[in-house]
């Protein structure tokens, strides 16, 4: 199925190159991203990242002579879809769930058993998104704009050479961040930049930087920050302001909070934060049941006979017969190692197949028409039904919340990648197929990257790593599995004012008309700033009002945010890892 490398450029797409490319690019990105979820709580996305990366590092190897003829617009298409595969080995509750398993229980197990559990579940969601590929892409039409963007990228670079001017941005822009992060966190230089710039003054009696209030110097946030919508950040900025300079000091009065720390006070805050988040992440859940149940007819229409005769009229289809195959092989794969890594019983770990096959249904559908996974509330879901099932069991609470995740999150990126291919003309079962070699490489490194960040629980929490969503998945799952008499009651009222806070702006975005919805604080904002240190919220807002700022002042520029704010984010991330990865072996660094 690997194209033929004298193939024309304009037909080959799944070749050798472009899979090696992909999964270079993938591995790298998705160590990246492994530093920046842990650090912010978002898995950033790679798809047009992956696409101008690949761009411009096939344009310098065909400059040099190592390459024949350039990258061509369908093999870019293959890079994209591998990579993407690969990045989001993070997303979906991996990065959330493993961690917050760590923090309760201690436990985590070896290195070739989780690469192997990241690899079936992911691959799970992959074989979810066949047989629904047709009714939403084909019958429905529905836009994935994340996917249409990067068609409209691949067609842009290729067919008008603007490729190369993306890709010496972001380049030069992870060269700008490595050599920060050089003078900021290496130990042995003599003068080094500060971690964080602190504000000069004192604050109910404690100084500013105690508080967390500050400004954090790191360009992973500020690039990240630049990607962000206006919306999210305005409520990431109000969050923090209202936890941190108002409830904080309120809660030290009370007695409430023992000490002026991150520690401290995250462990008060987290509770209302994480009911925040799960509870407009469910109740925006429920109220999109007609997307779910469009969802699931679309999958009984998938199933039916004739529908695969009707896909398989083109060789150019993946065949029903690859769902029915891998949910043959992954399905059980799944179940045994839930009962061997984490000692969930055979039933419950089978009530998780089904439940993550209707997720990752839904998830597609929701993508599709939103552009926003709804991951993020597939997890509290699980969670809150394995509470139900099986209430005393932490680690089936916790893991099977990370299968209905990954599922979801892999299905929605492969039908991104569906859609984009569409519109360019690439084969959807190639681009399945590079979707498998994605999966493959992402678990190779996601593995060795989290066991160089995280060697024990006790970096995490930390205002260098916060590990905001790993903070909510523990608090979750310890109060469904505990109950509410072991959370204190001054946090119990907290959570509840969250809960209901959270159901309030659900139901307000839901209802309000499209011109009102922008004055709504997102609830994901609001939630995570309280779970993370405000220095971390305040840069996050810094590169949120560049890049509301260019976009505005600048549109012609608005382009080059994208490559630019991808080459900060990869640039200090990647060099914070290299510089972990030499402590470990004792160079002085």
């Amino acid at each position: 199925m690997i194209d033929s490398p004298d193939a024309p450029i304009e037909t080959s797409q799944l070749t050798t190159r472009a899979v090696l490319g992909g999964m270079a690019i993938g591995a790298v990105l998705c160590v990246s991203n492994v530093y920046v979820v842990l650090k912010t709580g978002w898995s950033l996305g790679v798809t047009l990242t992956s696409t101008i990366i690949a761009f411009g590092l096939f344009r310098a190897l065909h400059a040099v002579g190592l390459t024949r003829k350039p990258l061509g617009l369908l093999e870019n298409m293959t890079v994209s879809s591998v990579a993407s595969a690969a990045a989001f080995m993070t997303g979906g509750g991996n990065m959330a769930a493993l961690p917050a398993l760590l923090i309760l229980t201690g436990h985590r197990p070896d290195g070739v058993a989780l690469a192997v559990w990241f690899a079936v579940i992911a691959a799970l969601g992959v074989v979810v998104a066949i047989p629904i590929k047709r009714q939403m892409l084909d019958v429905d039409h529905l836009p994935f704009p994340l996917g249409m963007a990067t068609a409209t990228t691949l067609r842009a670079m290729h067919e008008k050479s603007q490729g190369g001017q993306q890709s010496n941005r972001l380049f030069a822009a992870a060269g700008v961040a490595a050599l920060f992060t050089v003078f900021r966190d290496v130990r042995t230089l003599p003068m080094r930049l500060p971690g964080l710039l602190s504000l000069p003054f004192s604050f109910a009696g404690h100084a500013a930087r105690s508080w967390t209030l500050g400004l954090d110097a790191s360009l992973v946030l500020v690039g990240g920050g630049a990607m962000m919508a206006p919306r999210t950040a305005w409520s990431m900025f109000l969050g923090a302001i209202v936890t941190y300079a108002w409830l904080a000091p309120e809660l030290l009065a009370s007695g409430a909070v023992a000490a002026v720390d991150y520690k401290s006070i995250v462990a008060f805050t987290v509770w209302p934060g994480a009911a925040l988040l799960v509870s407009a992440g469910v109740f925006s859940f429920a109220l999109q049941w007609r997307s779910g149940a469009r969802a699931i007819l679309a999958l009984f229409t998938a199933l039916r006979p004739q529908h695969d005769a009707l896909a398989a009229e083109t060789s150019q289809e993946a065949p029903l017969r690859w769902f029915a195959i891998g949910l043959a092989v992954l399905a059980p794969t799944a179940v045994a190692l839930m009962y061997a890594l984490f000692a969930i019983p055979l039933w419950a770990g089978a009530l998780a197949i089904p439940l993550a096959l209707v997720m990752g249904v839904i998830a597609g559908r929701v993508t599709g028409e939103t552009d926003l996974s709804p991951t993020k509330a597939l997890g509290p879901v699980t969670q809150l039904f394995y509470g139900a099932v099986l209430p005393a069991h932490l680690t089936a609470n916790l893991m099977a919340a990370s299968v209905t995740g990954g599922v979801g999150l892999h299905a929605g990126d492969l039908l991104t990648d569906l859609k984009a291919g569409q519109l360019v003309g690439a084969s959807p079962r190639r681009q399945v197929l590079a979707q498998f070699f994605g999966v493959a490489i992402g678990s190779l490194a996601v593995v060795p990257a989290f066991l160089l960040l995280v060697p024990d629980a006790s970096v995490l929490g930390t205002p260098e790593l916060p590990a905001p969503a790993v903070m909510v998945w523990a608090s979750v799952s310890r109060a469904l599995s505990e109950g509410l008499s072991g959370i204190p009651h001054a946090a119990r009222v907290a959570g509840l004012v969250g809960a209901l806070i959270g159901i309030t702006l659900a139901a307000l975005e839901h209802l309000l008309p499209n011109r009102l919805r922008g004055w709504v604080p997102s609830a994901a904002g609001l939630g995570m700033a309280m779970v993370i240190p405000a220095s971390t919220t305040f840069a996050m807002c810094v590169g949120a009002l560049i890049g509301t700022g260019i976009r505005r002042a600048r549109p012609g520029l608005a382009s080059a945010l994208v490559p630019i704010a991808s080459g900060l984010v990869a640039g200090e991330s990647l060099f914070s890892m290299a510089l972990a990865l030499g402590r470990v072996f004792g160079l002085p660094v």
